[in-house]
C-alpha cells in the first residue's frame, strides 16, 4: 500500500468536554506532528474515551465538546464527522463478521472501479501479509490478523489523522508488542499524527507526548 504525503500537524486549542455542564476534560493544548502520537491516560472514568468522542465529532449529550481542532488550515471542529478525515480504532476490530476479509477492506476504499478498488485491497492484504487469508471471515483470523485487517481498513480510507482508543487491550502479550510496532511503524511511514487512549504505559511509543487525566470524580462513560 502506498504511503501518501504526509499529513499538517494536528493541533488542539482549548479543548475541553463537559458531562451534565460539569468539565470533565480540559482546556487541552497540544500540538502533534506528523507521524507523532499524544497519548492520553488515566484512571477509569476520566474522561479519556470522551476526549476522543469530542476530537471524532462524535460527542452526544449528556457530553458536550467546546474549542479547536486544527490541521493545518482546516478548522475540523467545524466539519462533520464524515469529512474530517480521521481514522478511527478501537478494543474491538468492528469487522463485519459475514464478510471476508477482503471484502472488509473494500468499504474503506474510495469509489471507482470495481477491479481497481479490489487491487488495492488485495495489495494492502499481501504487504500485511494477510494474502492468503483473504477469502476468509473474521472467525476465522486469529485476534493479531483480525486487528491488522482493522488497521488496513483504517488506512485505505485515506485519513489524514487516527483517533486509537485502546486498539491493544484485547490482544495478548507478543501480539500486543507486534501491534504497537506495527502501527508505530505505520504512523511515521505515512505521516500521520495520532491520539491514542490507553491505560497501559507499555502502549507509549518512544516519544509520545502524554497527558495524564486526573480522576475528576465525575463517573465519565469511558474506561
Amino acid at each position: 500500500m502506498n504511503a501518501p504525503g504526509a499529513s499538517a500537524a494536528l493541533r488542539l486549542v482549548d479543548v475541553t468536554v463537559t458531562l451534565h455542564g460539569r468539565v470533565l476534560v480540559g482546556p487541552v493544548n497540544a500540538v502533534i506532528a506528523p507521524g507523532e502520537v499524544l497519548a492520553v491516560t488515566g484512571p477509569s472514568g476520566c474522561g479519556k474515551s470522551s476526549l476522543l468522542q469530542a476530537l471524532a465529532g462524535l460527542a452526544a449529550p449528556p457530553l458536550q465538546a467546546t474549542g479547536g481542532l486544527w490541521q493545518g488550515d482546516r478548522p475540523l471542529h467545524t466539519l462533520a464527522v464524515e469529512v474530517r478525515r480521521l481514522g478511527l480504532m478501537f478494543q474491538d476490530d468492528l469487522l463485519f463478521p459475514h464478510l471476508t476479509a477482503l471484502d472488509n477492506l473494500l468499504f474503506a476504499v474510495p469509489a471507482g472501479r470495481r477491479a481497481e478498488r479490489v487491487a488495492r485491497a488485495e495489495s494492502a492484504l499481501a504487504e500485511a501479509g494477510l494474502a492468503a487469508h483473504a477469502g476468509h471471515r473474521p472467525h476465522q483470523l486469529s485476534g493479531g490478523q483480525r486487528q491488522r485487517v482493522a488497521l488496513l481498513r483504517t488506512l485505505l480510507a485515506a485519513p489524514r489523522a487516527l483517533l486509537l482508543d485502546e486498539p491493544f487491550s484485547r490482544l495478548d502479550v507478543p501480539l500486543r508488542a507486534a501491534m504497537r510496532t506495527l502501527v508505530w511503524q505505520t504512523l511515521v511511514r505515512h505521516g500521520l499524527p495520532a491520539v491514542l487512549v490507553t491505560h497501559d504505559p507499555a502502549d507509549l511509543p518512544p516519544g509520545a507526548q502524554v497527558l495524564a487525566l486526573p480522576d475528576t470524580g465525575h463517573g465519565g462513560p469511558d474506561a
